[in-house]
């Protein structure tokens, strides 16, 4: 939409930026975004090395999407009430180790931070609230994108309190929201970049410190699905949702509509890291075991929570998200176009010894 004013929380995560990219690159919106204290060198890096018509449309506000009021300054927050059409409210933990007190303030308050604002603003177009697939919880079967609340255990504390606030969006019937709900989100299909090396790329790094010659173990069944979208994509899907009128009210999965098995995307692994293709399968609880040994523990986060999703027999229907997506060439990449960017990204950070991010994850809002 034209000349519209956008707020994007979330900055500097990896998910943030793709927005922030996608909304600069194809609409002609003035961001506000914003971005708590520790991370403000972080965004403005980011901001510096975007091209100069763009920049100069990316503003950063010190603030805190989880604090009252967004963390701003009373005349701060009536300005961006007085502007704001849109707000991408991609701000969330999903670092599966976070506690639940600290997982409750930045995805169940933030959450409703985000609406407070949009009942405060004069003239808000939309409320884009970035929730998750696994809402579903232990739910087996088809999930459709109009079912939310079906007696499903949340399997760990971020489904538990994305499952919360995303009941407060729902609910919230006098604000204008669409809500997203990404499967597992990897790395840049372009660049192989992402935020944590968690979920999927244990596998990787499984088979990047393993033996060339030793064929490892599925750690689970190999037959499990596999669901997993690149994050530049769930952006370019956002922002193409975000911008149609039809979308308004309703609820979007962004998932691969033909997830690959567990058994397919780990032979595509051991090609892309000259490793042997695994071989037989050992119980979840052995794979838990496996993934806690010394070394893989220092770098990789929460195995359990990989395992418990590919231990769950789940499909997400999206037929929602294919019919406004239908026609924009946005088409969920397989695979097999970019696991060479995944694995060369993980090559790189294991060669200069960098670690994921160790900052304290009950602060961090992550994606």
């Amino acid at each position: 939409m034209p000349n519209e004013t956008v707020l994007l929380t979330g900055l500097p995560t990896l998910l943030a930026r793709r927005v922030a990219d996608r909304l600069l690159a194809s609409t002609d919106s003035r961001i506000v975004a914003v971005v708590r204290d520790k991370f403000l060198d972080e965004a403005t890096a980011f901001r510096d090395e975007l091209p100069e018509g763009q920049r100069e449309r990316l503003t950063l506000l010190e603030g805190d999407a989880a604090a009252m009021d967004l963390g701003l300054s009373g005349l701060e927050y009536l300005r961006l009430a007085r502007e704001v059409d849109v707000i991408h409210h991609t701000a969330q933990v999903t670092y599966m180790g976070v506690d639940e007190k600290a997982a409750e303030l930045v995805n169940v308050r933030g959450a409703r931070e985000a609406l407070e604002l949009a009942r405060a603003a004069d003239h808000l177009r939309l409320l884009v609230h970035y929730s998750t697939a696994y809402v579903s919880g232990d739910r087996r079967g088809v999930v459709l994108e109009s079912e939310l609340d079906e007696g499903q255990k949340p399997r760990n504390v971020v489904e538990g309190t994305k499952l919360r606030a995303e009941k407060l969006v729902q609910r919230a019937t006098d604000v204008r929201s669409v809500v997203l709900r990404p499967s597992t989100i990897v790395g840049d299909s372009r660049t192989g970049e992402v935020d944590r090396l968690d979920g999927p790329y244990l596998l990787v790094l499984l088979l990047l410190t393993s033996p060339a010659e030793v064929a490892l173990p599925f750690p689970t069944f190999p037959d499990a699905k596999m669901h997993l979208v690149p994050v530049d994509w769930v952006a370019a899907a956002a922002v193409a949702i975000a911008n149609d009128p039809r979308a308004v009210g309703q609820t979007f999965h962004l998932v691969d509509p033909d997830p690959p098995t567990l058994r397919r995307v780990a032979e595509m692994l051991a090609s892309a890291t000259g490793r042997r293709e695994p071989r037989g399968f050992i119980p979840a609880n052995v794979a838990r075991a496996i993934l806690r040994a010394p070394g893989l523990d220092r770098i990789a986060s929460s195995p359990r929570a990989f395992l418990d999703q590919l231990g769950t027999d789940v499909r997400f229907d999206a037929r929602n998200a294919q019919a406004l997506l239908s026609g924009t060439g946005l088409v969920v990449p397989a695979i097999e176009s970019y696991v060479d960017a995944l694995v060369q990204h993980v090559r790189t950070r294991l060669a200069d010894g960098r670690r994921v991010r160790e900052q304290a994850e009950s602060e961090d809002p992550l994606s």
